[in-house]
């Protein structure tokens, strides 16, 4: 596949062999608008081979163990444009999605392009989901474009959770750099992204409208963390950045139940 002339790419991170990276790859190539894709892996096998050969796509492959923050970074890294998108293997892209976000590009200030988003429980977009809904009243301030430039509401809009869904989100390279993920954290490794760029100059750019499907099942990363605790101890760990300790407990008590979203 010739790289398009678009300034962006859709950088899929594969991982062994997701039963659901064939809806993503088509959700990619379906998009009324088209644009680059390429397919990052650090776990190489004749799945995703096929899959790359079947829809001709770049194919990039990294050594070393398999890590959330050097994959992602590999992928970034591997995009020739200015502008990518992350898209997870599990997930699927609205067909709309470059269309809506072309209409922003080029956008020096631009350093986020964010979108509302549905999750995907037992086959099906859950539009009542409550987590989503909280979601979307933290991220209202940016439907202002004042307050998505002001470093002080950026930072607001992630002080009560992880307002940004990570596989929504579009990256400017030349603004933020090839190395976008630096992060210790494993599971709050993209909250803590987006709140090392709230307190940066450039604006998010907010989409209010569900533009990608976020797929939740019982091999998703998420579910793992809530599992072995790690979600509790990195969300709370996020908090504090925000809040003193006694405030952290209350807020942890109502976000926990948040957790459900994944049973």
């Amino acid at each position: 596949m010739e790289l398009l002339n678009t300034n962006h790419t859709f950088a899929i991170c594969a991982y062994k062999e997701s039963p659901y990276l064939e809806s993503c790859i088509k959700s990619l190539i379906n998009q009324k608008k088209k644009t680059n894709i390429i397919l990052c892996t650090s776990t190489p096998n004749d799945y995703i081979a096929r899959l790359v050969e079947k829809y001709q796509l770049p194919y990039y492959i990294r050594e070393g163990a398999s890590d959330i923050r050097d994959d992602w970074n590999f992928a970034v890294q591997s995009a020739e444009t200015d502008y990518v998108t992350i898209a997870h293997q599990d997930d699927v892209y609205s067909k709309n999605y470059f269309l809506e976000l072309s209409k922003h590009l080029p956008d020096p200030d631009m350093s986020l392009f964010i979108t509302d988003y549905l999750p995907i429980k037992h086959g099906k977009p859950d539009v009542k989901d409550i987590s989503r809904r909280v979601k979307c009243l933290l991220r209202l301030p940016m439907r202002n474009k004042y307050f998505a430039a002001s470093k002080m509401m950026k930072t607001l809009t992630l002080a009560f959770g992880n307002s940004i869904c990570c596989p929504s989100t579009t990256y400017n390279k030349k603004r933020l750099g090839e190395r976008i993920f630096d992060s210790e954290f494993k599971y709050c490794i993209d909250w803590d992204t987006f709140l090392k760029f709230a307190k940066q100059d450039g604006h998010f750019v907010y989409a209010d409208k569900p533009l990608m499907y976020y797929r939740i099942h019982e091999g998703s990363t998420s579910k793992e963390c809530i599992i072995d605790s790690r979600k509790v101890h990195e969300d709370t760990s996020m908090f504090l950045k925000f809040w003193p300790k006694p405030i952290v407990s209350i807020i942890m008590f109502f976000y926990k139940k948040s957790y459900k979203a994944y049973d």
